[in-house]
């Protein structure tokens, strides 16, 4: 078949792919396309039928395809790509080494606090070990457990979410470190403590189990159950548990250190990870017509 190339806004023609096999994927599509235009490669192409419709995944057949205007697809460009792994790896090794900078050395940050120093405040200890251990153990996810069905994702996904990273993390330092710092009571910090080691556990141990689900170098998809480990027992309740886990460490820090970065950190994120479940619940049911039914997306019984 002839399949025509036209552009996504303007519908202008781009090109005439000629005798495409109808048993060619989108993924074929992508490495004929980029012949013509080799700026384009394919990870930075997206087919669709419609202009406001979802891109093509890659897997897709031709033959399986109902096109909108005869034998078109539209494309859009998606920018600049850059590897998951190399933004995961910025936008966790800023607020490492950022908040270290902070506790380390806090007369470059204060100035001379040889005066009002906080450094026999143990909680300042514990949150120094406990943030930076949170983004030592991303980092290694990143290397040795994550797999990522998508390879690449656009370049300003770095700056977005590095400064959201970034930012928190230097709110957050200077706050807990400042020589004013007043600690919580120690019964409030052991308690917090306890808890964020527990949800961090959770939370590692859910994503050995998510890697395992899908083998290395494969996109499939099934449903996640309990592995036996107990900490994936929450799979029973709900969808995506290393979110509930996630939320309720950063809810356990915020405890522990008890100020209003921490505080309004740990509420924005449990507010794009509850839009991140979500989607992946949906996703979930849609896909799957045997989905368990009393799962919720991250909070147990609620959402």
């Amino acid at each position: 078949m002839d399949l025509q190339i036209l552009e996504v806004r303007s519908r202008k023609k781009l090109c005439l792919l000629e005798n495409v096999k109808i048993s060619a994927t989108i993924a074929d599509v992508k490495t004929l396309f980029s012949k013509k235009y080799p700026k384009f490669y394919p990870s930075r192409q997206s087919f669709r039928v419609e202009a406001k419709g979802k891109s093509l995944k890659d897997d897709i057949k031709l033959k399986d395809v109902e096109f909108a205007e005869g034998s078109s697809l539209l494309f859009k460009d998606l920018g600049t790509q850059v590897g998951w792994s190399t933004v995961f790896y910025t936008e966790y090794a800023g607020p490492l080494l950022i908040y270290l900078l902070f506790y380390v050395r806090p007369s470059v940050i204060y100035g001379d606090v040889s005066g009002g120093s906080n450094s026999n405040h143990l909680a300042v200890h514990l949150a120094a070990i406990c943030h930076s251990a949170h983004y030592l153990k991303r980092l290694l996810e990143t290397k040795f457990v994550h797999r990522f069905s998508h390879g690449t994702m656009p370049l300003m996904n770095i700056f977005k979410n590095s400064t959201y990273y970034w930012m928190f993390a230097a709110w957050q330092a200077y706050l807990i470190n400042h020589p004013l710092y007043t600690s919580p009571g120690m019964n409030q910090v052991y308690g917090a403590l306890a808890v964020f080691t527990l949800a961090e556990t959770g939370n590692l141990v859910i994503h050995l189990a998510l890697r395992d689900l899908r083998p290395k170098g494969s996109t499939e998809r099934k449903i996640p159950f309990p592995t036996g480990n107990p900490f994936t027992n929450l799979f029973n309740l709900v969808s995506c548990p290393n979110y509930t886990y996630e939320v309720t460490s950063w809810i356990a820090f915020a405890v522990m250190t008890q100020n209003v970065g921490t505080i309004v950190f740990a509420l924005l994120g449990f507010m794009q990870m509850a839009v991140w479940a979500k989607g992946k619940h949906r996703n979930y049911k849609k896909e799957f017509g045997n989905y368990p039914k009393q799962r919720k997306a991250i909070v147990p019984f609620l959402l």
